[in-house]
């Protein structure tokens, strides 16, 4: 029981480590994209979530390369996408005085892009498991579809994040800023930023440290934690700066930042991994039905978004609904009453 205790608040402090990190980067980035004069939606979905989505990456690197565990990272990944596509608009929504306002741009470009990346990296995981298959243990999880991502694979969806961000580029071109920037100093602004980044790595260690622990006690496997206490703990920053945004009736930027992080976590955090690690084992069978479930929210968040260009009250409570049935559903697999995903490593007894 002192275990459980001991590493519950090792996640809550982890938690808040990164909270108040992320704050940091937070105004420190805002302020940046004020100076070199980037228009609203770049600011969104680009700077803030490049920020905001830093716990990620550190996530991914961090579970591969000092803890061997490539699937706590891309777990954590997949977890912190729905996190951000069903929980932080509802979030936002309910936290804004008026409906979450939507634009063209945001619908047709930015959520269209996201759509894009999921099918991109679903398919670079396919690669792997068609040209670089593995062959799988004969104990838990035997007969699963495994397959090695390489580095090669892993630039795939980095060249098109390269992409997105040449179509965002386009957009500050003929972008013109009257905001007054005389008391910004760059120079300050960047050192706060690499310091930002710093506290967020500490506090993303002790979530990672929390998240074995918690499968080493409860017999349950990394997949687990990481889909949910990981993902949750590193969504922090996005949810904070996308409920900020909302307050201020900035529904564009609210949900721009959320669309422009999951299209860094799928097209940059998973890649990272595998390009420091040199080759990662993905496992197919596992990955295509998580990717099905994001897929499914991205199309719901889509559809509501484009109904009156607005994120109603119901709307927000629906989505809510949605995330909660998801996390019950990979409890329920996880422990063996339903087997819809055939190789999820099974929770095993504790010792």
């Amino acid at each position: 029981m002192s275990g459980i205790l001991l590493w519950v608040a090792v996640a809550v402090i982890a938690t808040g480590v990164i909270w108040k990190g992320s704050g940091l980067l937070e105004s420190s980035s805002q302020r940046l994209s004020a100076y070199y004069r980037l228009p609203e939606i770049v600011q969104g979905a680009i700077v803030v979530a490049v920020g905001s989505s830093f716990p990620e990456l550190s996530t991914t690197v961090i579970s591969t390369l000092i803890h061997g565990d490539f699937e706590l990272g891309v777990s954590a990944i997949v977890g912190s996408a729905l996190f951000n596509i069903l929980v932080i608009p509802a979030l936002s929504g309910l936290a804004s005085r008026t409906p979450l306002q939507a634009n063209r741009d945001l619908v047709y470009k930015e959520a269209q892009f996201y759509m894009i990346a999921v099918a991109v990296l679903l398919l670079t995981f396919a690669f792997a498991a068609i040209y670089y298959p593995v062959e799988p243990d004969s104990g838990a999880g035997g007969g699963a579809i495994q397959g090695e991502m390489t580095r090669w694979l892993a630039l795939i969806p980095i060249a098109l994040y390269g992409l997105y961000l040449f179509v965002q580029y386009q957009d500050t071109m003929d972008h013109e800023s009257e905001e007054d920037v005389g008391d910004i100093q760059p120079g300050r602004e960047w050192g706060k930023l690499a310091v930002s980044l710093l506290i967020i790595v500490v506090g993303v260690e002790g979530l990672v440290q929390a998240a074995l622990n918690f499968g080493e006690i409860f017999g349950t496997p990394s997949f687990l934690w990481g889909i949910t206490v990981v993902a949750a703990g590193t969504s922090i920053p996005d949810a904070f700066v996308s409920i900020r945004a909302a307050r201020d009736d900035r529904g564009v930027t609210s949900i721009a930042n959320v669309l422009g992080s999951n299209t860094f976590d799928l097209l940059v955090c998973i890649p990272a991994g595998v390009l420091i690690a040199g080759v990662a084992v993905v496992n197919f069978s596992v990955a295509a039905p998580m990717m099905a479930a994001l897929t499914f929210a991205t199309v719901l968040l889509f559809l509501m978004m484009r109904t009156r260009m607005t994120l109603s009250r119901v709307e927000c409570v629906i989505l809510l609904v949605v995330y909660g049935l998801f996390v019950v559903w990979i409890s329920l697999e996880t422990f063996g009453v339903i087997d819809s995903v055939p190789h999820l490593p099974p929770a095993t007894a504790s010792a």
